[in-house]
Formats: C-alpha cells, sequence, structure tokens
C-alpha cells in the first residue's frame, strides 16, 4: 500500500511520521515547506513530546515525484486545499480514496471535485513545529473516518485506512456516518480558536479563565444548535474537548492563534464562518461566531492596510 501525505506540516507530520514508522506501508509526503522537505530526505521526520522517535519516509516539494497512491491524506490548511489537490491529483487513480483530516467543514466538496473516492475526516492530535524536520507532538488524541457521502466511498476502503492508521500508532474510527465527528471537532474549534487568536492566551489559559471560559460554552450552544436543525447527531459533546485539550501538558497554542502570531490567513472562514452559513440556510440565529468571524477578518485586514 502506498500512502500520500498532502501538507506536511504539524498534523500531516504526525500522520507520515506514525505510518512510516513500522514500514508497513510506503509513505509519501507532500509538501511545499521546501526546508522541511529537505531536512526529512536528509535526516528522517523527527517527533518529540508526546512520542519520541525518528521515521524515514519519501518527501518531496515535486508532485511530479510522486508514484500513484492507493490513498490519500489531506491535512494543509483548509485555505489551501484546493490548490493543493489540483498539485498531487494525477497521484490518484480511479479505485484511490483521499481522507481529509483537516478542521472545519467544506473540504471534502473541494477535494471531490478531482477525486473518484472521498472519505470525511476529523482528527483531534496536535503539534507544532519547532525546526524543519522536527515536530513537537502536542495532544494525542483519536481520528474519526467515514465515507463523504456524495462519493459513494466503499466502506471498506474507509476500514482499511483506519486499520492501517491505527496499526501505525494514530488511533482510528471507522464510522458509517461521520458528520457527528466533524461537526463535534467544528464547534470545539470554532469556539475555541478564535478566542485564542484574539486573546492571544494559550488554550488551558482561555478555559480557566472566567470570561472566556463563558464564551467557550455560549459559542458552542450556537454550533450544537445548528448542528440539531440539520440533523446531524454529535459524535462527543464539545466541552469534553475543551477540557481536555486545558488539561494537556504545556501549553498549547491553538492553530488559528499560530496562523496570527505569524499574520497568516487563518481558517475563520471554514470554522466560524461556516457555521454562520449553515445557520443562515437552516434559520437559526449565530451571532457570537458572526462577531468573531468579522474580528478576525478585521485583523487579517489590518495586516495589509497601508499605514
Amino acid at each position: 500500500m502506498r500512502i500520500c501525505i498532502i501538507g506536511c506540516g504539524a498534523v500531516g507530520s504526525l500522520f507520515a511520521a506514525h505510518l512510516a514508522k513500522p514500514g508497513e506501508v510506503e509513505v509519501w509526503a507532500y509538501d511545499v515547506w521546501k526546508d522541511h522537505v529537505e531536512a526529512i530526505r536528509k535526516s528522517g521526520l523527527r517527533l518529540s513530546g508526546a512520542a519520541e522517535f525518528i521515521a524515514r519516509l519519501n518527501a518531496t516539494s515535486n508532485p511530479a515525484e510522486i508514484p500513484i497512491c492507493d490513498y490519500g491524506i489531506v491535512a494543509t490548511k483548509a485555505i489551501h486545499t484546493k490548490t493543493a489537490i489540483v498539485q498531487v491529483r494525477h497521484v490518484f487513480n480511479e479505485n484511490s480514496a483521499v481522507c481529509s483530516v483537516q478542521n472545519g467543514v467544506g473540504n471534502e466538496e473541494i477535494i471531490a471535485e478531482h477525486v473518484n473516492f472521498v472519505i470525511r475526516g476529523t482528527t483531534f492530535p496536535a503539534g507544532h513545529p519547532i525546526a524543519p524536520g522536527h515536530i513537537v507532538f502536542d495532544i494525542k488524541g483519536d481520528t474519526w473516518i467515514g465515507p463523504f457521502e456524495p462519493t459513494h466511498t466503499p466502506m471498506q476502503k474507509v476500514e482499511e485506512l483506519a486499520s492501517v492508521l491505527t496499526r501505525s500508532g494514530m488511533n482510528t474510527i471507522a464510522l458509517r456516518d461521520a458528520r457527528g465527528a466533524q461537526w463535534t471537532k467544528l464547534i470545539f474549534n470554532a469556539a475555541t480558536n478564535p478566542v485564542g487568536a484574539l486573546t492571544l492566551l494559550h488554550h488551558g489559559a482561555a478555559t480557566r479563565f472566567g470570561p472566556t471560559g463563558h464564551l467557550f460554552n455560549e459559542l458552542i450552544l450556537e454550533g450544537e444548535a445548528v448542528a440539531k436543525e440539520l440533523g446531524i447527531e454529535l459524535h462527543d459533546d464539545p466541552r469534553t474537548l475543551v477540557k481536555k485539550g486545558a488539561n494537556a501538558a504545556g501549553k498549547h497554542l491553538a492553530s488559528m492563534l499560530q496562523d496570527v502570531l505569524a499574520k497568516r490567513q487563518t481558517e475563520v472562514d471554514f470554522m466560524n464562518g461556516a457555521i454562520v452559513q449553515c445557520g443562515e440556510k437552516v434559520g437559526v440565529p449565530t451571532p457570537l461566531n458572526q462577531a468573531l468571524w468579522a474580528l478576525v477578518k478585521g485583523l487579517e485586514h489590518s495586516w495589509n492596510v497601508p499605514e
């Protein structure tokens, strides 16, 4: 089996390293971060923190080098999904399946424009890069995957991918309907990410501080109301994810806060923006998500406003 990891940042690197370590599958990592790719080629991909090892795998910034793969795992930022899948679509044939483990909703629809079979995925593990070729594994957690309904992906493919991921150390649960897991993570992210990005508080600090902790809960209530109206039964209580993240070792910075500190475009459109859009479609008001979406978009805009 050959698996291509598309986007080998923090989360993509966690999947790539674990899959490569046992040697059961051939792993190809594709990323435009050339220093990271060269470091992996030269010395391997190093994980530290929640796991400590170095994995050897194929890595490239040139998609033409990647052979046909049985599976793909897209781990880019949601804002880069379209560009990334266009660059690697030749890697997948009519039998290949591509799984998104990205934040937010809407990525599967983009991927499905370019490949036959798509798998809806949600993952909780988190990390951050500290140097090219070296990723710190901050938070362990499960991954849930299921068929993306419009592509009629065979359940056998979902189960095969889940099995190989679990054997590699990335515990993955195959579900016939993964929307509940995806929306649980979406609501968690939409509550915690923009608050961390705007206050500069790490996840644990924002959870324990009364005003921001209360805001988390109010945002979660809005997201839950939208999911209920859509007929989606959540896989878990998003508040459980908030507590788990707050109790993790170290000071974990939400991915949106990492983007803000680097003055990169965030994924707020695929998080709070998505909840607002879905709420409008089903007639559920989402004023808090709307406000945070507007504030983060304003912050992004400030980086490009002439003085």
